[in-house]
C-alpha cells in the first residue's frame, strides 16, 4: 500500500483546488485532509463506532 506524507497529501489538495481559490478555502481544504487523516488513523486502531452502533445511534435522533 502507498502512502503519502502529510506534507504530500497537503499539496495535492491545495494543487487540485481552482488557481483563484482563497486563503479561507485554502485552509477549509487542509482540515478536511487531516480530518480524514485522523479517522482513518482512529479506525486502524480500532477507535470509533461499527456500522451498526452507527445505525443505532442514529435512530434515536
Amino acid at each position: 500500500m502507498h502512502t503519502q506524507t502529510l506534507k504530500q497529501e497537503a499539496l495535492d489538495a491545495i494543487q487540485r483546488l481552482p488557481d483563484n481559490a482563497d486563503i479561507e478555502e485554502i485552509m477549509y481544504r487542509l482540515y478536511v485532509v487531516n480530518q480524514i487523516r485522523q479517522g482513518m488513523q482512529e479506525a486502524a486502531e480500532g477507535k470509533g463506532i461499527n456500522s451498526e452502533e452507527l445505525l443505532r445511534d442514529m435512530e434515536k435522533w
